[in-house]
């Protein structure tokens, strides 16, 4: 009788486990991205919508390449416009710090900030030349000793921090910006991985899974992927792509537009 009792309460012991691990808190996860806009799907957007995959990729490609050219030089003054800080018209945020700083204090010395380019130049031979090298959808004001730690690193989770991080952290080979902007970064990475395809004399950038992967590579995309739903689009995101469409380049970034086409692509 007493070994009956026991297997009794054994098989009811296990029963109540499995129910508890069934009901076991699930991990949390982002949201699934979604549009911010769709202002401009009858228009800027109309041979895009309804695409997935390498045709939606192509389809966008063709229409954010119809963009103006800016000099190296110029790019200064618009990252005064694009970035400049909601709460003091006279400063601009900078990207991976998130300090605000006087628009004056440019140029190349500590306590400036300089032109930060997200889609690394080793990472593309692009240079400053009018083209990748000086396209404003990644191009982003940031503290020059801040801009010097990050350097060419690809884009991934982990570090330590380092002074005026704000947040981001680093380590041998990769960069984690700090949480406000991981999704900016994403969206400018893949961005460039659309924008340039290697049919207007510039490297077909690609977005891949790697760290210090080779040229004109840059990772790593299932991290990016990662923080485009879990940091979606904010205004001064949006208020960015505006300008930067109304006043500069002519052109948008379809990713700020349409988060939910990251995951259509790759």
């Amino acid at each position: 009788m007493l070994a009956t009792h026991i297997r009794s309460w054994k098989s009811v012991a296990l029963t109540t486990a499995a129910v508890l691990v069934g009901l076991t808190a699930p991990a949390l996860t982002a949201a699934p991205a979604a549009a911010t806009t769709t202002e401009y799907d009858d228009t800027y957007y109309a041979d895009a919508i309804g695409k997935t995959g390498s045709a939606l990729k192509d389809s966008l490609h063709e229409i954010i390449g119809d963009q103006t050219r800016l000099s190296y030089s110029a790019v200064w003054d618009a990252l005064k416009v694009t970035d400049q800080d909601p709460n003091n018209s006279s400063n601009v945020v900078l990207l991976y710090s998130g300090i605000s700083r006087s628009k004056s204090l440019n140029g190349g010395n500590t306590g400036n900030w300089n032109r930060e380019h997200v889609w690394a130049q080793s990472h593309g031979d692009f240079g400053t030349s009018a083209g990748p090298g000086t396209d404003l959808h990644h191009l982003r004001p940031e503290d020059v000793q801040v801009n010097s730690i990050r350097g060419d690193k690809d884009f991934d989770n982990g570090g330590s921090s380092f002074t005026n991080s704000g947040g981001s952290l680093t380590d041998s080979n990769s960069f984690e910006p700090r949480d406000a902007v991981k999704g900016d970064v994403a969206r400018m990475i893949l961005y460039m991985a659309v924008r340039y395809e290697g049919d207007d004399s510039w490297p077909d950038l690609e977005a891949n899974d790697s760290i210090n992967g080779s040229v004109p590579y840059h990772g790593r995309l299932s991290v990016l992927k990662q923080w485009n739903d879990e940091d979606p689009p904010n205004a001064f995101e949006e208020r960015r792509n505006e300008v930067i469409y109304d006043s500069y380049q002519g052109n948008r970034n379809p990713f700020i537009d349409h988060p939910e086409w990251v995951e259509a692509i790759w």
